[in-house]
């Protein structure tokens, strides 16, 4: 496919704000709503849209004939990606948005891990140096909270439900990688979501909607929009630019929470709570994201400038 990179970076900015912004949607719906009753609503939308689309082209995935390994892998995928909302929508209810946030770029890590043990990748240096970058600047990041990060207190219990979300994701990303080699992202994407509201259609409350108006409302219709948002401008990236320069802007989601927040904060300072870091705290995102750059690119960049 013939490279566009404006549009590339057009949709990749696009997931990166969509991702970035979602926490602080969430945030307002979980004051109404539990967070399986979301999740459900999300997972309902987005799988009944795909359906719809793919139908209309008649691409809709044959999983029968593709035999039983394929079926588990769909499995596997389903309970990561499940486990991933729920947890991370959970977090929410103990942690602002942008601690919940900052922790997404460790799901990268560990898939680059997976790939070294379970498809024998090469872990490159600058992989190795970004993770220990990535580690001082969430470091740096709690630097004034570490008495209440390593205690037993509500707060740790939301970044233990923040880690673990990234944690559980690996399963799906691993499932998807391979599941690509016979079914397109839109095809993976509509199986997954279907398994996943059909995960949560016991646990669903639908009444709780009712309980929702003015911004809760507006931000819940966002949340289930943005799932189709997010990820269809992150495959539409994917299909119209390289990897690893899609991959720089996506490690920018944790700071676009953050300059989210501030933004919110100022037009709707009685809904959106002010972050509460300090400027040893900024310093650790921003430390965060360049080291998830370097894992990505650094071993293009520098490359590069070698041979030149």
């Amino acid at each position: 496919m013939q490279q566009q990179p404006v549009l590339g970076a057009l949709f990749a900015l696009i997931a990166a704000m969509a991702w970035g912004s979602l926490p602080l949607a969430l945030q307002q719906v979980l004051a109404v709503m539990n967070a399986q009753s979301i999740v459900w609503y999300r997972f309902a939308v987005a799988s009944l849209a795909l359906f719809l689309l793919l139908g209309s082209r008649k691409k809709l995935p044959e999983l029968r004939q593709s035999g039983r390994t394929y079926g588990w892998l769909v499995i596997i995928g389903v309970v990561g990606l499940a486990g991933n909302f729920f947890l991370f929508n959970s977090s929410l209810n103990y942690v602002s948005p942008a601690v919940a946030q900052i922790f997404i770029h460790l799901s990268s890590f560990m898939m680059l891990l997976c790939g070294v043990v379970i498809f024998k990748e090469k872990l490159g240096r600058y992989q190795k140096i970004g993770l220990g970058i990535l580690l001082l600047g969430l470091g740096l990041f709690f630097n004034d909270r570490f008495d209440s990060l390593f205690g037993i207190n509500r707060y740790s219990f939301g970044v233990m439900l923040s880690i673990t979300a990234a944690m559980v994701w690996v399963g799906y990303g691993m499932a998807q990688k391979i599941l690509l080699r016979s079914f397109s992202a839109q095809q993976i994407l509509m199986m997954m979501y279907m398994g996943c509201a059909l995960v949560f259609t016991p646990f669903v409350e639908i009444t709780q909607v009712s309980g929702l108006q003015g911004i809760s409302l507006i931000c819940f219709i966002y949340c289930c929009l943005n799932t189709l948002i997010g990820y269809g401008a992150y495959a539409e990236a994917l299909n119209r630019w390289e990897v690893s320069k899609v991959s720089v802007i996506i490690t920018l989601v944790p700071l676009f929470t953050i300059l989210f927040a501030h933004l919110f904060h100022y037009l709707l300072p009685r809904y959106f709570p002010a972050p509460e870091l300090n400027l040893i705290s900024y310093l650790g995102a921003f430390i965060v994201v360049l080291g998830a750059i370097l894992s990505a690119v650094g071993h293009k960049l520098f490359s590069r400038r070698k041979r030149s």
